[in-house]
């Protein structure tokens, strides 16, 4: 049935197929610069100067930085605010939020093992900002399985909004 095929051809066809297939996924959810928030907009500021930055434990700055550093740092810069350095401490800070009543700028929280948390800026749309292990500085979906079976909590900040 399938004769026309020549056997030398049939890899490169089907990496090709997987190409276009890749180039076909759609972009991660953004809104663009126009949005109606402007907390959102001042954080997907921020979010674009430390993009990429690569995460190290107990990082503070642009050539490495942990979850709790990162959130300390754009909250520095973008009020002035100075929030605690660990995670475990931001934790305890403004108020427990549920998380359907989230919004721009709250502080979501993840039990990512035993003993370790992680933590991230709520952006809108269901996405966050942090410093992964893995990926540095970069923006998560919060209705991936993975973020959605570690969430532990959320925390609105009560001052400087």
């Amino acid at each position: 049935m399938f004769k026309f095929f020549c056997r030398p051809c049939v890899i490169p066809c089907l990496l090709f197929c997987l190409m276009l297939a890749g180039c076909a996924s759609p972009p991660p959810v953004i809104e663009q610069s126009h949005s109606r928030d402007p907390l959102r907009n001042r954080l997907l500021q921020t979010y674009a100067e430390w993009e990429g930055t690569p995460y190290r434990y107990g990082g503070d700055n642009r050539e490495g930085v942990d979850c709790s550093g990162f959130i300390q740092q754009v909250f520095l810069q973008l009020d002035g605010r100075q929030l605690p350095r660990t995670t475990e401490r931001q934790a305890l800070q403004g108020s427990e939020i549920a998380a359907h009543h989230l919004q721009p700028a709250d502080l979501i929280f993840f039990k990512t093992g035993w003993k370790q948390r992680h933590a991230g800026i709520y952006l809108g749309n269901g996405e966050f900002m942090h410093a992964s292990t893995s990926r540095g500085v970069m923006i998560s979906r919060l209705d991936n399985p993975y973020w959605q079976d570690a969430w532990w909590m959320a925390r609105r900040l009560t001052t400087g909004r």
